[in-house]
């Protein structure tokens, strides 16, 4: 007895009390959505070692659900499980891509805009303004439109107009951190501007930054897959999935596994992306 109480006597480490402290606080919807968006991003990096090719005719057309085809093929014999798996790596490539660009050219102008402040401040938030007061969808189309139908030009299209929401972001909790303690401190002891912004005011703006990346992730992947509905994605047969549900709504009441298979996938990874990322947020919040 007096073995066990004196090991549940020995305090346990600070850092490790946070974590677990961290972990309790999220809930289990959000604990799941953590879970399935490991998952889901796993099995769609990995879906060239397990699916069929996506473009190439395998069986008979309209085929339904079967142990060989687990979601049937479509009106040209494609796999549709294949595609819908190679839709969901084209997604989740995509939205990264855009959030990428949007974090670094947004970052890098919010970060400047917010250290050196007076004039350069008001110059680069007058340009994040005139973005922002464009109707950004609008704007995404009328870009893809221009370069015409292609995927690297849709992620152009959207990356144009999501990075002022990170410049805003940014720019704000830089001129928050600027008045800390520490910040003045460095800037006292005559450290240059470069090396205060990039290891005193940058890490300090990161986590509100990884926190709305994680939530933009459904909000780009639902974008992503509506610009390809209306055409301005890859050309066919190339595998997306908003493309996919626009082509198979011909076939929803004949065949519906056709259209409802890119939808339902849609539908899970924007719900799983959504749950993740309050299940972040929540991480950092109570951190």
């Amino acid at each position: 007895m007096s073995g066990v109480s004196s090991l549940e006597s020995v305090p346990q480490p600070a850092g490790r009390s946070r974590e677990g402290s961290r972990l309790r606080d999220v809930g289990l919807l959000e604990r799941i959505g953590l879970v399935m968006l490991v998952l889901v991003l796993l099995a769609s990096l990995a879906t060239p070692l397990f699916a069929l090719d996506p473009v190439i005719s395998v069986g008979p057309s309209f085929q339904a659900p079967s142990l060989e085809h687990f979601l049937g093929t479509d009106d040209v014999g494609q796999d549709i499980f294949s595609r819908v798996m190679y839709g969901l790596r084209t997604s989740w490539l995509s939205a990264a891509a855009v959030i990428s660009s949007a974090i670094v050219i947004g970052g890098a102008i919010g970060l400047v805009a917010g250290a050196l402040g007076g004039w350069v401040d008001s110059v680069l938030m007058r340009l994040t303004d005139t973005f922002l007061a464009l109707p950004g969808p609008v704007l995404a189309i009328a870009i893809a439109a221009a370069l015409g139908a292609s995927l690297r030009n849709t992620v152009i299209g959207i990356a144009v107009v999501w990075w002022p929401w990170y410049a805003r972001l940014v720019r704000g909790e830089v001129r928050a951190l600027a008045t800390r303690p520490h910040v003045d401190a460095a800037r006292l002891s005559g450290v240059s501007s470069g090396r205060l912004m990039l290891r005193h005011l940058l890490p300090g703006a990161l986590p509100p930054v990884i926190v709305t990346a994680s939530l933009d992730i459904q909000i780009l992947v639902l974008t992503l897959a509506g610009l390809s509905f209306i055409g301005l994605g890859a050309p066919p047969p190339a595998p997306e999935l908003g493309a996919m549900a626009a082509r198979g709504a011909d076939y929803l009441f004949a065949s519906p596994w056709i259209p409802l298979a890119p939808g339902g996938a849609l539908f899970v990874l924007a719900v799983t992306a959504n749950l993740a990322g309050d299940g972040i947020r929540d991480l950092f919040d109570r951190g």
